[in-house]
Order: C-alpha cells, then sequence, then structure tokens
C-alpha cells in the first residue's frame, strides 16, 4: 500500500508515498458509552520516515509538519485542510479529507544504529466540523 498525505494552508506540506509508512483512521466516542455518543472524534495517526533532501531534490516535508506542530492554538493556522490517499493495485482504496485538521501530537525518533529518523503525527478533525469529512474510495488512481 501507498499512502499521500497533502495539507492544504499556511504551513503545506506533501508526504509521499516515500515517506509514509502507516496512516490510521480512528472515530472516536467514549468508552463507556452504551449507545452512540454526541462527543465524538475523528483522529488519523501517521507514521513514516524523516527523509534527508540530497541534491536539492527533496524537501523535507516532514520539517513543515512538524513546524504546523508547534503553531499556537490561538492562530488560525494551526488548523489546515488534510487529504489522505491510500493506493493498492492502482486503486484508491481510501480518500480521507478533513477540512479543519489540527496536530494533537508529533514525535521524532532518530536511531544511530540504521540511521534513519522517524515521525509520528497524530491529527484529529476539529470538533464542531465533523459533519465536513469526506470519505471516498474504489477508483482508479
Amino acid at each position: 500500500m501507498a499512502y499521500i498525505v497533502k495539507a492544504e494552508g499556511a504551513n503545506a506540506f506533501e508526504l509521499t508515498q516515500e515517506t509514509v509508512e502507516s496512516v490510521k483512521f480512528l472515530t472516536n466516542i467514549p468508552l463507556d458509552s452504551d449507545a452512540r455518543a454526541k462527543d465524538t472524534g475523528a483522529t488519523i495517526v501517521i507514521t513514516g520516515k524523516i527523509r534527508t533532501a540530497a541534491d536539492g531534490d527533496l524537501t523535507d516535508s516532514t520539517l513543515k509538519a512538524a513546524k504546523w506542530s508547534h503553531v499556537p492554538a490561538e492562530s488560525a493556522d494551526a488548523y489546515q485542510k488534510v487529504n489522505i490517499k491510500t493506493i493498492a493495485a492502482g486503486q484508491t482504496v481510501r480518500e480521507i479529507t478533513y477540512p479543519d485538521a489540527f496536530v494533537i501530537s508529533y514525535a521524532e525518533h532518530y536511531d544511530d544504529e540504521t540511521g534513519v529518523g522517524t515521525f509520528t503525527m497524530t491529527l484529529r478533525q476539529k470538533k464542531d466540523k465533523l459533519d465536513q469529512i469526506q470519505v471516498a474510495g474504489g477508483y482508479a488512481v
């Protein structure tokens, strides 16, 4: 499977299939609910490799993602439109768009044995715009 993550806004970036290793889409409701709750959340967890720019060919989009994670909540730039495509065998399995995503957490890990850095970024959709999340899939790339 391949994943492409695009963020549009003041801190726009694109994480390509060479960078993104896994994506999880989560719909959260309180665990003590006995029925569908109004207090829902929509979360995305993205993990991948931190790629180094070589010969000016590749910009490090993970740097832009890391900078986005530091934007204060008071700023409108804390929210960006995020589109994620999951691709397998020439088909878009899933395409999910969060119109007002914000960063819950961003972490980087470096290992001198492998020489590759990794990142984990957790995003959430703004609660008052949950009904604007778009989910599609099942079509050719």
